[in-house]
């Protein structure tokens, strides 16, 4: 099988979304059942973060949009690598995870306590399991749940939730909401001091970084959409704060 190299700046369209239109296009044929064996088509794929280069096999299409890396994965692991204080004994979930390409990188790089979740879907799982693997890597912890529906741990106690350019479809926003506020809200750790820690932001801010929280990097699609999601995370009681360079914070509001 062929590898391709790939950076973050490769998958970068400035003149327009054409491509990714094209790609959500063919999506859809696999979701409507037109071409299924499209959807477990693959290719692997070399995938540079910072410090280290990962073996990502991709699906070419797949229905739920978990095929490929976008930009905010690979910006949110830049930000991480330079706030690995975040990080620093805290257990973490992933939303939305795709490939695991994030969670693989944050486990081989900083041997977080990370879990991997995306929709219940056996390909996606497997996918993940794939490329810890070729990344000599034991399995990662996986959760299998699709954004609105009951989530299967009656009381998570994760200190972080992570996401990565998962804003792509404005009626899945809702859905993404109530996920959030069951694991921000219903965390085990809104009983007992959970801490928090502190960075400094790139215009010299000092923010106080509550846990629990939802971090989130935003690259792909930035304009009134997005200010929907934030909208609707402020009405379910959830604050949001900015944090420069794309990436947010989001905490249960006090």
């Amino acid at each position: 099988m062929d590898t391709a190299v790939f950076s973050a700046a490769s998958l970068f369209h400035t003149d327009d979304d054409s491509d990714d239109d094209a790609r959500r296009g063919k999506a859809q044929v696999a979701a409507d059942g037109e071409s299924q064996e499209q959807a477990l088509e693959y290719e692997e794929r070399l995938h540079k973060f910072p410090g280290l280069d990962l073996s990502i096999r991709e699906f070419s299409c797949h229905q739920l949009n978990a095929n490929l890396l976008w930009p905010g994965t690979f910006f949110f692991a830049a930000w991480l690598a330079k706030n690995p204080s975040v990080l620093e004994g805290q257990r973490i979930l992933e939303l939305g995870s795709g490939t695991g390409a994030l969670a693989i990188f944050l486990r081989k790089t900083y041997g977080v306590d990370i879990t991997t979740s995306d929709y219940d879907d056996k390909d996606i799982e497997e996918n993940i399991a794939h490329n810890c693997r070729v990344n000599n890597l034991d399995l990662l912890p996986h959760i299998r749940h699709t954004w609105g529906d009951p989530f299967p741990v009656l009381r998570p106690d994760w200190n972080i939730v992570i996401a990565s350019d998962i804003l792509l479809y404005v009626k899945q926003y809702p859905n993404l909401i109530k996920t959030l506020s069951f694991l921000l809200k219903e965390s085990d750790l809104n009983g007992q001091r959970a801490g928090c820690t502190n960075i400094t932001t790139k215009s010299g801010e000092q923010v106080v970084m509550r846990y629990p929280m939802f971090l989130m990097s935003w690259r792909r699609r930035i304009g009134k959409d997005q200010s929907i999601f934030f909208e609707g995370c402020e009405k379910a009681g959830l604050e949001v704060q900015h944090l420069g360079d794309l990436v947010y914070l989001i905490n249960k509001k006090n």
